[in-house]
């Protein structure tokens, strides 16, 4: 008999499972996260929904059920370092999927030491992301620990699935021909699935939940105030899940954080995918802005090509890696004149950053005033000009010399 900690979503794939590793002759512990995906919220305690997918686990015969309030943990561990790298992978998506799995990992291996699991198991296909994400950072925290994925040796179908939960007294949810496939954290919202498979088909409005519709966002804009302290940002006192929580409403009521993309996953497909991330995309878009402000020329220069290859890291499931951890270390250094204000305006599904001040700001309005108060050595351009171009002007001569005789 092996122990075995699932991690479990009380949805019918995962439910199966728990039922499979069951009537396999292994113990199980179900591990349920609650990283406010319930509705993009941060309420206090856990939500009834997933207080009940616990109860699901034991009535299932789990041996025990954890519903752990990770919030914070993600916030702290996961997301403020996505924002210091400004992730978006390519160029677009925040990576609210991506970011939450090396921490469900975590969790499993953490879970499996309290109960003396010899293995971890989860719901993911052969087909996504997830599998690589999680089995790579199980492998990076103990090795001696199995990551088991019954859904990648033994492809399922819904039909299958159904039928096996009926057979065996596993629930089956009234919305278990739900058009969609639904994965949320604070960080964002993402949808796949049904109609959205072709990419040629606009996304439905029912696919959205986080985010108002064209004709029932405000007319007005709105702006609001990000502050930030070395790198951490605030609004109006709050801070962490709860700014998160705040945000999602405010900029989403706004239609801010639609996301639709075809996106290339690791495993070499290309995937649609439809994404709401209000929250997220309001924070970088502040982020981005004061870095602008504070950050030299050359910094900002080779933190994007930093930012590239972070985001390409943890999407590739290689959280773990040295080079990531690396560029972390970087970020965090960079942090220390992050404080400032960033002035956001939210309009129409749109998010821009309309002002910015910092202490540590390097604009002076005195080198770019073309007013009278300029301050600007004009004068000293033109030698600045003559040594920058040196090299341009030398390799011209240059040529015109090796070239001359073929004339």
């Amino acid at each position: 008999m092996s122990t075995i900690v699932l991690a479990y979503s009380g949805g019918l794939d995962t439910s199966v499972l728990l039922k499979r590793h069951i009537l396999d002759g292994n113990r199980v512990i179900a591990m349920t996260l609650d990283l406010g995906e319930s509705d993009g919220t941060a309420g206090a305690g856990a939500s009834a929904a997933l207080n009940a997918v616990r109860d699901k686990a034991l009535a299932l015969g789990a041996e025990a059920a954890l519903l752990i309030d990770a919030k914070d943990r993600f916030i702290d561990e996961m997301a403020l370092p996505a924002l210091r790298a400004n992730a978006l992978y390519e160029g677009l998506y925040p990576m609210s999927a991506a970011l939450s799995r090396p921490l469900i990992a975590a969790l499993l291996v953490e879970t499996a030491h309290e109960y003396g699991a010899d293995a971890v198991s989860h719901g993911c296909t052969g087909k996504g992301n997830d599998q690589v994400r999680i089995e790579i950072a199980v492998k990076a925290l103990d090795t001696s620990i199995t990551a088991l994925a019954p859904l990648r040796e033994k492809p399922l179908s819904r039909p299958d699935a159904i039928a096996f939960a009926r057979a065996n007294g596993v629930p089956v949810p009234h919305t278990v021909d739900q058009p969609y496939s639904i994965d949320a954290n604070l960080w964002g919202r993402s949808i796949e699935a049904g109609v959205l498979e072709n990419p040629w088909t606009a996304p439905p409005e029912d696919a959205y939940a986080w985010t108002a519709s064209p004709e029932k966002r405000p007319a007005a804009p709105e702006t609001l105030v990000i502050d930030f302290e070395r790198g951490i940002p605030s609004q109006a006192g709050l801070r962490g899940a709860q700014l998160l929580a705040a945000l999602n409403k405010q900029a989403g009521a706004h239609g801010v954080g639609r996301i639709d993309l075809v996106e290339d996953r690791i495993v070499g497909v290309k995937s649609r995918e439809v994404y709401e991330c209000p929250g997220s995309i309001a924070l970088i878009t502040a982020h981005k802005a004061l870095e602008r402000l504070v950050l030299t020329r050359d910094e900002l220069r080779f933190k994007t090509l930093l930012d590239q290859k972070w985001t390409e890291l943890t999407y590739d499931g290689l959280w773990p890696s040295p080079l990531r951890k690396a560029i972390d270390a970087f970020n965090t250094a960079l942090a220390e004149r992050m404080t400032g204000r960033v002035r956001l305006r939210l309009h129409q599904g749109t998010c821009v950053a309309e002002g910015s001040s910092s202490p540590f700001g390097l604009y002076d309005e005195r080198l770019a005033t073309y007013g009278r108060d300029d301050a600007f050595k004009h004068d000293a351009a033109g030698g600045f000009i003559h040594l920058w171009g040196l090299p341009v002007e030398l390799a011209a001569r240059v040529a015109d010399a090796a070239l001359a005789p073929a004339r």
